[in-house]
């Protein structure tokens, strides 16, 4: 594992960003895992500013996100596709037809997770994964369970999750309460994961995941395992490793 240390959220940003552009610069048509959360959108911002200064191209780029709530349109503003668009998607030249994120309103959403497995091998797998880490050390929509799950799935939403997402709808009856997401061998099978995390509130749980016994408890704690993984963090996050 490679651990980078920030001294801010802006550098970390930078340097998760210079990652991901590497790999879109060396590999044109790279199969990117993307996430979305607050600790990624400046990344994004800066592979944006890059662009721009027609620094990257994205036109050949394809991309995976790693979930999406049950239930709610493209459209909806909490949506993850309608975070990435906004984010990233809608300000770069990349291909729509080429971006995936699961869709929230599949009647069926088990077949869903079951298309969405096929699109991943048929990209032939992720060449880096973006994860950012919840403090129970969800990554994805994996939570804390018995067992790591596989490929994607549905997942009920722990009352921890749906609390922690309420601060985003009008009130805490209108959160999803499932989603579908990528199991830890969908993650685990990118060629790099990249892991940001920033600020003080996270140090605790990426000292347990990184230093600690790997277990389905804290599913971050698998990474681990991966032959290689990237951590940037600023230096708070990073401050009990």
């Amino acid at each position: 594992m490679k651990i980078y240390a920030a001294n801010d959220y802006k550098q970390m940003s930078r340097q998760a960003a210079n990652i991901l552009s590497a790999h879109v610069i060396l590999k044109p048509d790279c199969v990117l895992g993307l996430a979305t959360g607050s600790t990624p959108i400046g990344m994004y911002k800066q592979l944006v500013d890059w662009y721009n200064k027609g620094d990257l191209d994205f036109s050949q780029v394809k991309s995976v996100n790693l979930d999406e709530y049950v239930g709610l349109a493209p459209t909806h503003d909490q949506s993850y596709r309608y975070f990435m668009q906004t984010n990233l998607f809608d300000h770069v030249n990349i291909d729509p037809a080429n971006t995936n994120v699961p869709n929230g309103l599949a009647e069926d959403p088990e077949a869903e997770c079951r298309r969405y497995n096929q699109v991943i091998r048929d990209l032939g797998g992720i060449d880096v994964q973006v994860l950012g880490m919840g403090h129970n050390g969800h990554i994805g929509f994996n939570e804390p369970e018995e067992a790591f799950e596989l490929e994607t799935h549905v997942v009920n939403l722990t009352e921890s999750t749906i609390r922690a997402n309420a601060r985003f709808f009008a009130s805490e009856d209108e959160v999803p309460k499932k989603a579908m997401t990528m199991g830890i061998k969908s993650i685990m099978q990118a060629r790099q994961i990249l892991v940001v995390v920033s600020g003080e509130d996270k140090a605790d749980i990426v000292k347990r995941a990184f230093t600690g016994p790997v277990t389905p408890n804290v599913p971050a704690s698998i990474l681990q395992m991966h032959p290689n993984v990237v951590l940037v963090g600023d230096k708070a996050a990073l401050s009990k490793l």
